[in-house]
């Protein structure tokens, strides 16, 4: 663990009085339970480098910064896959999703699939151990009737169960489909607002009544920004005008910096409210995203985007704070994945050595609050589109893209940019060969799958004369 460099600190600091201010109020003394309670926040298609304490040069995310500031910042974060509904199933789970069926759709589309209803879950597993759970915001495991958060160990749900909705009507429209709306529960509903602020507010509703019971509550907090649609605040008339799902013909940098803004801004709302009542240093705050990147987002230093198995679709930002237990301005270069977070927050919450047994994903808690030195991982990745693999080992990368095979190494050529398979030929034999035995132990692609088939897309990003992925 180190701490963040001047230039990261100072990125912040502008940021960081607007945060100081709005939860300078005094802390109420209170009574609190010993086990901590669970914020866990994840953003849409965030970008790696579109946080201020990761480099962002035009957006502004001055809560998010001070988070970091406060906490510890990963530099080696993933997703467990490029996309939504595939990183969600891990997340949940604990897991590799490719155990699951639906975790086989990437992503999950008009054909309903999600988890089994007895399918062991993070906050099915967490209300085991005495907490309230409640998810607020994008779902995509599955729909109703068959599935629902209810129906995976959320007690309260308030959001989209589908992949994406308009901000301003929250629907989404998909040809002759339209999707669900806005829902409470298992019931649909009507809401005005911008759906940004109004998982934001339904939030701060959440903790305000789990700190009323005094009971500790596992919040999931899944905002749709800055997913597509590409609609600031201010953009309603917009959004009247928008017939394509997936926005193609609309957008722009200064749209989605205000979408990301005003996520910020609501998580900013959601930390002084918590500091308000009382419960910030034992609550543990964590921020994510589900995958990497698209259109207008920054992943720089690497390159590639959602859907691709380059590290710019799958590199995220991980902030996670907990006063009691971490240490403020932190930096840490644990690789760390989405499927991590479930064995991570129960060991946290207190579960025993039993409840952690059988997770793909490992119990990161020694390591993040300072105790345990960062070690080396192995992960593994796949993506149907264009026939993707890649493994990551220690600082080697193994990708494969169609017939095309690289083999990086990360932690002299993060860009993705030095092809070393033919130099270190035994390396990339090591790195394949783990790759077969762990995609073995995993579900098939069927047939029916409904994955988006993007190979024609993929393939143009790929130079024909030296083979390096653009």
């Amino acid at each position: 663990m180190g701490t963040f460099s001047r230039r990261e600190a100072l990125l912040s600091i502008g940021g960081a009085a607007l945060s100081m201010a709005a939860s300078c109020e005094r802390e109420v003394p209170r009574a609190r339970t010993q086990q901590p309670n669970i914020i866990f926040i994840m953003a849409d298609d965030l970008g790696y480098a579109d946080l201020g304490c990761y480099g962002a040069r035009t957006i502004r995310t001055p809560h998010l910064d001070q988070l970091a500031l406060e906490g510890v910042r990963l530099t080696e974060g993933y997703a467990n896959s490029p996309v939504c509904s595939a990183t969600r199933t891990a997340l949940i789970t604990g897991k590799y999703q490719y155990r699951f069926r639906c975790g086989l759709e990437e992503p999950i589309g008009p054909f309903n699939i999600g988890l089994p209803e007895a399918t062991p879950t993070l906050p099915l597993l967490l209300k085991s151990l005495g907490y309230r759970t409640a998810l607020v915001g994008k779902w995509h495991i599955g729909s109703l009737p068959e599935y629902s958060p209810l129906k995976s160990g959320y007690d309260n749900f308030f959001g989209i169960q589908e992949g994406g909705a308009d901000y301003f009507s929250h629907h989404m429209v998909y040809g002759p489909m339209v999707s669900a709306g806005l829902m409470e529960g298992e019931t649909p509903i009507e809401r005005q607002g911008y759906l940004t602020d109004l998982l934001g507010d339904r939030a701060i509703a959440e903790i305000e009544e789990a700190s009323a019971r005094n009971q500790p509550i596992m919040l999931s907090l899944h905002f749709t920004a800055p997913h597509w649609p590409w609609e600031g605040p201010e953009d309603e008339e917009i959004s009247k005008l928008i017939t394509n799902a997936t926005h193609q013909d609309g957008g722009s940098l200064s749209t989605y910096a205000k979408m990301v803004e005003r996520m910020d801004e609501n998580i900013g709302k959601l930390m002084a409210k918590i500091k308000k009542l009382g419960i910030a240093d034992n609550t543990i705050v964590i921020f994510t995203s589900d995958n990497g990147g698209e259109r207008f987002s920054d992943t720089w230093p690497f390159i590639g985007a959602k859907t691709e198995l380059l590290e710019g679709g799958i590199r995220v930002p991980i902030i996670m704070k907990w006063p009691e237990r971490i240490k403020p301005a932190n930096e840490s270069s644990q690789v760390m994945i989405s499927m991590d977070f479930a064995p991570t927050l129960l060991a946290a919450a207190g579960a025993n050595s039993e409840m952690l047994d059988g997770f793909d994903g490992e119990n990161l808690l020694d390591i993040l609050t300072g105790h345990s030195s960062p070690r080396q991982r192995t992960l593994f990745w796949r993506y149907n589109a264009a026939e993707q693999a890649a493994i990551r080992s220690g600082d080697w990368k193994y990708l494969k893209i169609l017939d095309r095979e690289w083999l990086f190494d990360l932690s002299n050529d993060q860009h993705e940019r030095a092809n070393l398979a033919e130099r270190e030929k035994g390396k990339l034999r090591e790195l394949k060969a783990k790759y077969e035995v762990w995609n073995s132990t995993m579900l098939p692609y069927p047939e029916d799958s409904m994955s988006y088939s993007l190979s024609g897309m993929l393939a143009d990003r790929y130079s024909v004369d030296d083979g390096i992925p653009k």
